[in-house]
């Protein structure tokens, strides 16, 4: 009798699967169990000959036909030599109906809808999904179940895992936490998997009874047998709701297509938005109908350029009431519209990024605005004049700028009204710095691009400066020379403020 080692033998692993795949996949290239000798045909060699029905059943797997894209081989072949060895195992090898047995990529397939819908694990049916694998006459030498489960199989066969004394593995690993040893938490994650499931379906308020099930029919499963399954979605839903005003409201589930109006309505909302703009001029519940309807369009997928004209309406109207936070979405979501050729007013928009960017200080990003740009949108109006305008700030030539302030086309002006007292105060310093001992009033307000005397006198004296105009028989005079320095305070607080890196 041959010598035995003071130890077990242990095949090394080669995957990150569990140790049972491993014991499934040895069936395959060892000798014929006892209770299959019956069911296939052996070589004195110890090499099986399995049926043609299996090794066809091996070549349709592999089929490029029959191959899915969100399956791997690996586990196909993991798969397929679980369900034989199962075969072998029960001795059922010859009487399998492999010419309807599904495949292993539909088994795998199945098998991950089912862990993803908790009441399918707990189905009856799922805990006998392939009956045919396995003998009826064998059975009562196995657990209630037909096929064990990976953690029952892999118990048995690791005899680190059984609990026979003391000196088990799972008596010296440590503990992070007392409860887990104790058994009080949750050991192997499920349950914390499931708490995860049911918090999920309480929020989204996903119905669980059997009352509206989604069930599917296999044709290797009983005609009797009825799984619920999860319904996947369709498609974008038709809003049927005919309200030409709504609320906005965020949606915490799914969308109800009673709440949501279709496209012929929400072309009439947006007309009664526009008229209704023009006559009250009430941004707060405006601006809460705009995004309402904005929601309506996402949920319904709807990009037209009827979605690109509504964005650029509540763009315009957020720019004109210096909602900031608005423009931003609204320009992020026109950016991918104007990719895909919807029409619209791209080159406006763009002049109103650069000029954004001029306001927020933004750098990198402007860089990335110029260097994307082409010789198309540079010959724009509208950009030609916030390159300009960028231009002239990069040299510090306010005297150009401010000519150009005075002309901004579109809209641009209100975007340029947000960060025109810091380049006055800049300019401003500029004039003290270079002007000596005075400077005429009238000089500073038509250099700093001021409408009248009285808002460049306002202007200095809203930042401390009254005691540097002087009135004089031939008008007034700014002492330069005593203001020195006097508006560099100023000009850091307004170039400091807090987002003023914020990005869209």
């Amino acid at each position: 009798m041959p010598p035995t080692g003071a130890f077990t033998a242990v095949t090394a692993r080669r995957t990150f699967d569990k140790p049972i795949a491993a014991e499934h996949t040895r069936t395959l290239s060892t000798s014929p169990t006892p209770s299959a000798t019956g069911s296939a045909n052996t070589t004195d060699k110890g090499k099986r000959d399995w049926p043609p029905r299996v090794r066809s059943y091996v070549q349709r797997s592999f089929a490029d036909g029959n191959i899915l894209p969100d399956v791997d081989r690996s586990e196909m072949e993991i798969k397929l030599k679980q369900v034989i060895s199962q075969s072998v195992e029960a001795g059922t090898l010859a009487t399998v109906d492999w010419d309807n047995l599904p495949l292993p990529q539909i088994m795998i397939q199945d098998e991950r809808r089912r862990n993803h819908n908790p009441h399918l694990r707990s189905s009856p049916s799922a805990q006998n999904r392939y009956p045919t694998l396995t003998n009826e006459a064998t059975s009562n030498k196995r657990k209630s179940t037909h096929v064990e489960t990976l953690d029952d199989a892999a118990s048995r066969t690791l005899p680190w895992r059984q609990p026979d004394g003391h000196d088990s593995f799972e008596s010296r690993v440590s503990y992070p936490d007392k409860r887990l040893r104790n058994g009080a938490g949750p050991v192997n994650g499920s349950s914390k998997s499931n708490h995860v499931s049911e918090s999920r379906k309480k929020r989204f308020q996903i119905a669980t009874s059997d009352s509206s099930p989604v069930t599917s029919l296999r044709p290797w499963r009983s005609s009797t047998t009825h799984d619920v399954e999860p319904a996947e979605p369709k498609g974008p839903i038709v809003g049927r709701c005919q309200d030409l005003e709504k609320k906005y409201f965020r949606l915490t589930s799914a969308p109800n297509p009673d709440t949501v109006r279709p496209l012929h309505v929400l072309e009439k909302t947006l007309d009664h938005l526009k008229k209704k703009w023009r006559r009250e001029k009430k941004y707060p519940y405006i601006c809460d109908q705009f995004k309402s309807l904005r929601q309506d369009l996402t949920v319904q997928r709807i990009k037209t350029s009827f979605t690109v004209d509504a964005y650029e309406i509540h763009a315009r109207i957020a720019l004109e009431e210096g909602d900031l936070s608005e423009y931003n979405q609204c320009q992020t979501q026109l950016r991918a519209l104007y990719a895909q050729n919807l029409g619209g007013h791209p080159t406006e928009f763009l002049a109103y990024r650069i000029l954004y960017f001029l306001h927020t200080s933004n750098r990198t990003d402007m860089n990335d605005v110029l260097a994307d740009l082409t010789p198309t949108e540079k010959r724009a109006p509208a950009v030609r004049h916030a390159l300009e305008s960028r231009s002239a700030l990069a040299l510090g030539n306010y005297h150009r700028f401010f000519q150009l302030y005075l002309n901004t086309p579109n809209m641009g002006a209100y975007l340029t009204d947000m960060f025109v007292a810091r380049e006055r105060l800049s300019a401003l310093s500029a004039v003290c710095k270079a002007y000596k001992p005075d400077v005429r009033l009238r000089f500073v307000t038509e250099e700093l691009g001021f409408d009248a005397d009285e808002e460049s006198a306002r202007f200095i004296c809203d930042h401390g400066g009254p005691h540097l105009l002087d009135a004089r028989d031939s008008g007034v005079y700014l002492l330069t020379g005593k203001a020195a320095g006097f508006f560099e305070p100023a000009l850091k607080a307004a170039s400091a403020r807090p987002g003023s890196k914020a990005t869209v």
